[in-house]
């Protein structure tokens, strides 16, 4: 029981860093357009953050909690190495300012450390591949989006001057951020939840078809939005000014974007990164005005932290496994 206590300890853990990493994703383009200050921004996500258990049913914990590892066999064990495997990789591509997925490092954690435990048989595949598919389609479907929503606005308001647009759009981004912060905490809390649910039933004190406490929803909600009110502001900076140049109506289009991507998600119960579906929808406003608009440099360095996440988080989740078995025994 004490070690269950730990393991809890550990995903509350690690929903705060998710938020801390992340508010970045909630907040990059309204703080970089200069709609909100810095406090206003990270106050208004975090809000949205928490009452997203009000909006969305949670699916995407029952895919965490079901859909990776399969629950008979995982142990508290696993789920610890997993998740000192995924705050081990958030502290790292945060302290080098990259916008990382909190989400597929949780999942590739699971895998390592389930791999080395009970073998390949343990994974769900199915339920991995699907996750590793949309690290390519939530950032192009965020990108397509916006690049589309983009060129709606521009024809609607082609008759309107350049400051007009500016002062329509700046309170427009207001309903945008909160939108796709409120569509943040949706998903992001839910994988936290997953994990809760499934060391409970490791631990015998719940079943495969018993609900997700209301403690536990609560719990996560309020982590990940205390984490976002601290603000991760090294990835604030690479989000909203290092990709490309936003002004208001390409915040509101990449938000806009990016919330529509992260309700259907949410819906659907596909656990999908945040990061990935706000960066792809800021290059898709940014690549409307060109090629060179996006700075393809920075873009590509992000891309190689999407590609070794997963990889990267099973080796070190597996290492962490032979450890604490070592140190358990």
């Amino acid at each position: 029981m004490p070690f269950l206590y730990i393991v809890v300890a550990l995903v509350l853990i690690f929903d705060f860093i998710n938020g801390f990493h992340d508010s970045a994703n909630s907040i990059a383009t309204v703080v970089s357009t200069k709609v909100l200050s810095p406090i206003a921004a990270v106050s208004m996500a975090a809000f949205f953050n928490f009452i997203a258990f009000l909006v969305f049913t949670p699916k995407v914990a029952l895919t965490i909690g079901k859909g990776v590892i399969n629950p008979d066999v995982i142990t508290l064990t696993v789920i610890a190495s997993a998740l000192v495997a995924a705050i081990i990789w958030n502290l790292l591509t945060w302290w080098f300012g990259l916008p990382s997925s909190s989400s597929h490092t949780l999942v590739g954690g699971l895998v390592g450390a389930a791999v080395v435990s009970t073998g390949w048989s343990s994974v769900i595949m199915s339920g991995v591949i699907k996750i590793v598919i949309f690290i390519v389609i939530a950032p192009l479907l965020g990108m397509l989006m916006s690049f589309a929503i983009s060129a709606i606005v521009i024809y609607i308001a082609r008759k309107h001057s350049p400051s007009g647009i500016d002062k329509y759009f700046r309170r427009l981004q207001l309903l945008s951020a909160a939108a796709f912060s409120l569509g943040h905490g949706g998903n992001d809390a839910q994988k936290s939840m997953g994990i809760i649910w499934v060391a409970l039933i490791a631990s015998g004190l719940a079943t495969k078809n018993d609900p997700i406490a209301l403690w536990i929803v609560l719990s996560c909600q309020a982590a990940i939005a205390l984490g976002t009110l601290t603000g991760g502001w090294r990835i604030v900076k690479t989000m909203g000014q290092k990709i490309t140049k936003l002004k208001p109506f390409e915040g509101f289009c990449a938000e806009s974007a990016g919330a529509i991507t992260l309700f259907g998600a949410t819906h659907f119960g596909i656990p999908v990164s945040t990061t990935h579906v706000i960066t792809g929808a800021i290059i898709g406003a940014g690549a409307r005005k060109g090629v060179s608009a996006v700075k393809w440099g920075v873009t590509t360095n992000i891309f190689w932290a999407w590609l070794l996440t997963i990889p990267i988080s099973a080796i070190v989740g597996s290492l962490i496994y032979l450890m604490l078995s070592w140190i358990l025994a």
